[in-house]
């Protein structure tokens, strides 16, 4: 009996070894009693941990190239703001944005904006063809021959703005690689009905200024009215002209003679000037030069003057325009006699030669 008991203890112990060692295997609690996650969460959580490892990896790729992007564009904008010139000329350069383009890999080249101021029938049409010849400039024009565009300061600002932004189109406009931009605006024109303004506005934005004007001031009397009479006439075929491209088209233009109103001729004369002069000394602040149609004429070294004014490559400029009364006075003017009679021995005497539009 003794050795059954202890034979069923022995059975009984090999039985429980025997149990613990084929379970052993699957059981879900280690020795010392912890316990583990079944295997879908384990899944789970592997998953999650992998998300989260792209999640940081790809937002630092972000920022990395964010920061690369605003590196790139902070050295293009310090990059524009220092070019070879020297440093008294540096406020009149600029790097526009326009919004209606891209000026691509030109986006650094600097832009020089200039106005040109005259009057009417000074030669400033033909002047602006010529400076309109050159493959870096664009000057676009009388702008504020519209009304619109003039009515108050503030229509006038943001005219120019536009403009100076190089978000106006016109036949002169060249490409995203212009040099100088500007445009012609004649002084009945709203320019020094707003002086103050506008003066400010010009040394402000940093634009240069081109005044251009004819000595000969009784030269641009005669043909302010010989516009003005084919304004209406329409000599030319029912079109008005107040340029033309052909000497048969000047020809038939030269041939009227206006009259002049003699008792009326020294104060045109001398008002015309003094409106001259009060539009220097009203703009003496701007950086400009001074200019006359008389001096191009004569002598085209005028010309590389002013490219060089306008910091462009000076080269040979030319125009298709051809001159309209190129006779001299006498043959210009239905009353000569009294006009000459009227101006000799006084101070307004020499415009009666013509040796000053002669070349």
């Amino acid at each position: 009996m003794v050795m059954l008991a202890c034979s069923g203890q022995a059975g009984e112990t090999e039985i429980g070894q025997y149990s613990k060692q084929k379970m052993h295997p699957y059981l879900l609690k280690s020795s010392k009693g912890a316990p583990f996650p079944p295997r879908p969460i384990l899944v789970f959580l592997i998953a999650l941990f992998g998300f989260y490892v792209c999640y940081i990896s790809f937002s630092q790729i972000t920022l990395e190239n964010r920061v690369e992007k605003n590196s790139g564009e902070v050295q293009s904008e310090i990059l524009c703001q220092k070019p070879y010139l020297p440093h008294e000329e540096l406020r009149y350069v600029h790097f526009p944005k326009p919004e209606s383009y891209s000026r691509g890999e030109c986006s650094c080249n600097p832009v020089r904006f200039f106005v040109i101021v005259s009057m009417q029938r000074s030669g400033s049409g033909w002047f602006e063809t010529l400076l309109n010849s050159h493959p870096n400039i664009s000057s676009n024009g009388e702008t504020f021959n519209r009304v619109d565009r003039r009515e108050n300061i503030s229509s006038i600002l943001q005219t120019l703005d536009k403009l100076y932004n190089l978000d106006w189109f016109t036949s002169a406009a060249k490409n995203e690689c212009t040099a100088a931009f500007g445009l012609k605006w004649m002084l009945n024109q709203g320019f020094m009905d707003h002086r103050d303004d506008i003066a400010s506005y010009l040394n402000k934005k940093g634009v240069s200024v081109i005044f251009l004007f004819r000595r000969n001031t009784l030269r641009r009397l005669i043909s302010v009215l010989a516009n003005d009479y084919d304004r209406d006439a329409k000599q030319l075929n029912g079109t008005h002209k107040s340029h033309v491209h052909s000497k048969e088209e000047a020809e038939i233009l030269a041939k009227f003679k206006p009259v002049l109103d003699v008792s009326n001729l020294i104060p045109n004369i001398r008002n015309a000037e003094k409106y001259i002069r009060d539009c220097l000394d009203h703009f003496n602040t701007t950086r400009h030069m001074i200019l006359y149609y008389e001096d191009i004429v004569r002598n085209r070294n005028a010309l590389s003057q002013v490219q060089e004014f306008l910091g462009v490559p000076v080269r040979k400029l030319v125009s298709r325009q051809v001159k309209i009364h190129t006779s001299p006075l006498p043959g210009l003017v239905s009353n000569w006699d009294d006009v000459n009679n009227k101006l000799n021995g006084t101070q307004y005497a020499h415009f009666l030669d013509s040796a000053d539009y002669v070349r």
